[in-house]
């Protein structure tokens, strides 16, 4: 399986290049609207097209690369069920699996940063077995905290910090080994105190994530709202173009 990290430091955003190179099925995930040639050239390069594209949830901190990717290499886009986004797309319910080659994805629904929001677990069958290998967590779980829960419903911030922490127990039920990539690191507002790292596992979260120890839903929300930094700039208006499938800065 091919995995190739792409980290924008504008706005400590990662995005993934990934799939399956022995059936040349490529598939990008939160795919940013800077480095849309990036993943084109990459998928060029190894002679494999990008079939897929998956975005765990709307984006409210940037613009996404998805609308340009699938005009210019006719990929199918993924999202979660219940996005209420515009453009055409799969909606996938929870536990859907899709298939690229020998590369399976697992939609696992992971609600609290955004109320549609999707992890998505990732098993390479030419390992020999269909247990999964990595994770795609969007801004559920992020390397040293956890994603915030006011940026799409912030009338309910805490409801939907509870939502979070059971999403992050689901994400806590894979094993140790299981690798994890989120969608941002650093300097991204969409977390708190997030590592310069923006590589883990499950079991080195399980053992320093600070947030992931607090075993009551309430007490975990309150932690997390408290202290919850500034909004994203233009975060209304990316969300809006996003919804709407626009390339490009929103208007």
């Amino acid at each position: 399986m091919l995995l190739r990290p792409f980290l924008n430091d504008a706005t400590s955003c990662a995005s993934y290049l990934f799939g399956c190179t022995s059936h040349g099925t490529l598939a990008v995930v939160d795919p940013h609207a800077d480095l849309v040639d990036g993943y084109i050239a990459v998928a060029q390069a190894v002679g494999h097209p990008i079939v897929a594209v998956f975005e765990t949830h709307v984006q409210a901190d940037h613009v996404s690369g998805l609308p340009e990717l699938v005009e210019r290499t006719g990929a199918t886009a993924y999202l979660p069920a219940g996005t209420g986004v515009e453009f055409e797309h799969i909606a996938l319910p929870d536990a859907t699996v899709i298939e690229l080659g020998n590369t399976l994805v697992t939609a696992v629904a992971t609600p609290g940063h955004a109320p549609a929001h999707h992890a998505y677990v990732v098993a390479d069958l030419r390992r020999g077995t269909d247990e999964p290998w990595l994770v795609f967590t969007g801004d559920s779980l992020l390397i040293g905290d956890v994603g915030r829960p006011d940026l799409h419903v912030a009338r309910d911030a805490h409801g939907q910090a509870r939502a979070l922490h059971g999403s992050l127990r689901r994400l806590l039920e894979l094993p140790d080994h299981v690798v994890v990539y989120p969608s941002h690191y650093a300097g991204s507002v969409c977390g708190r105190g997030l590592s310069a790292n923006p590589v883990s596992s499950i079991g080195f979260e399980r053992a320093h994530n600070q947030m992931l120890a607090i075993a009551d839903a309430d007490a975990f929300a309150e932690a997390l709202v408290k202290d919850t930094p500034a909004p994203p700039s233009d975060q209304k208006r990316i969300v809006a173009a996003n919804r709407r499938g626009a390339s490009g800065t929103p208007a």
